[in-house]
């Protein structure tokens, strides 16, 4: 059985933050992701708010430097899929396919994931004026139409936030009402930028290069028409990536893991980072962020229980 100091399950900003700080710090890091190193953002085109650039790039340029920073400081990056976690006692064990780790500590970085429509043409335009986030991408659509579909606090509230910088919206909602709080839809009424499309859904996201028109259904004419935007923001649920430990942690009533500031969940030892926290803002800064955190509190705890995770670490 391998030994690691830490384990990070989640190659992201999050997690590869965490490897940084954590190998840096002189602890034995690995790192387990079972898909894309970097994370969601790996496919975002153009990044224009993390601090430090002056000129858009994109995230995995971002993010690329991020693995290529983390294995500076010999973290390993394994690309296997965490199968189960033994949170029992001091040590905790990492099973994958492969084989099985004992570690000390655990950051779990796993993230979250937006519900998706499941449409024609969304996964093809995704990063092509297909977007789950209107605070990363709304001001690349500066004076142009632009359509978000949902009708809940969070669609109604980036509706919203989109009329800073948009010529148009157009709020896409399959229900007769919006189930976001009466202030919220009263502000979204009064805007003169946005246009609610009420009972429809989108049965295709269309276009050459970039989303040029959604295709919609009316509900309750039964009617198809077509609806031309620049953009499509999707606002219908994210979903936690909380599988592998969702009976055994603290989760709130949307199964985000809860923390406290320094990361910590209610297990000794293992700490969350990154999106799959219960938070305000889910964004690349704040997730690096978390990371670093959690990794400096799980080195303090690791010092502090030095003695103790000694000898349950060397058992066979």
């Amino acid at each position: 059985m391998e030994r690691y100091d830490i384990a990070i399950i989640g190659a992201g900003p999050a997690g590869l933050s965490a490897a940084i700080y954590a190998a840096r710090g002189g602890l034995k890091t690995i790192v387990f992701e079972k898909g894309l190193i970097g994370g969601q953002i790996v496919v975002t085109a153009d990044v224009e708010n993390y601090p430090g650039f002056d000129e858009n790039v994109t995230g995995f340029e971002i993010m690329e430097k991020m693995r290529l920073q983390a294995l500076k400081f010999d973290a390993l990056i394994v690309e296997e899929a965490v199968k189960g976690i033994g949170f029992e006692g001091l040590c905790k064990i990492i099973e994958t396919d492969e084989k099985q780790y004992r570690v000390k500590s655990i950051i779990i970085a796993s993230g979250a994931h937006p519900r998706k429509l499941n449409v024609p043409g969304e996964e093809r335009f995704i990063g092509r004026g297909v977007s789950y986030c209107a605070t990363c991408d709304g001001a690349l659509y500066r004076n142009k139409i632009v359509a978000v579909n949902g009708g809940g606090d969070s669609a109604v509230e980036e509706a919203l936030f989109l009329t800073r910088f948009v010529e148009k919206v157009y709020l896409i909602h399959r229900r007769d009402q919006l189930r976001a709080v009466h202030a919220i839809q009263q502000r979204a009424f009064k805007n003169p930028k946005i246009e609610i499309i009420w009972d429809s859904v989108i049965q295709e996201i269309d276009g050459d290069k970039q989303v040029e028109k959604l295709i919609l259904f009316n509900r309750k004419t039964e009617k198809v028409s077509t609806l031309e935007v620049n953009g499509l923001f999707i606002y219908i649920g994210i979903i936690p990536n909380n599988q592998l430990f969702e009976s055994r942690i603290d989760l709130d009533n949307q199964g985000f893991v809860i923390t406290n500031d320094n990361m910590e969940t209610n297990i000794p030892g293992v700490y969350a980072a990154g999106d799959i926290r219960q938070k305000l803002l889910r964004q690349v800064v704040t997730a690096t962020a978390d990371g670093a955190i959690a990794a400096f509190a799980a080195e303090k705890w690791i010092e502090e229980n030095a003695e103790a995770l000694a000898r349950h670490y060397n058992e066979k």
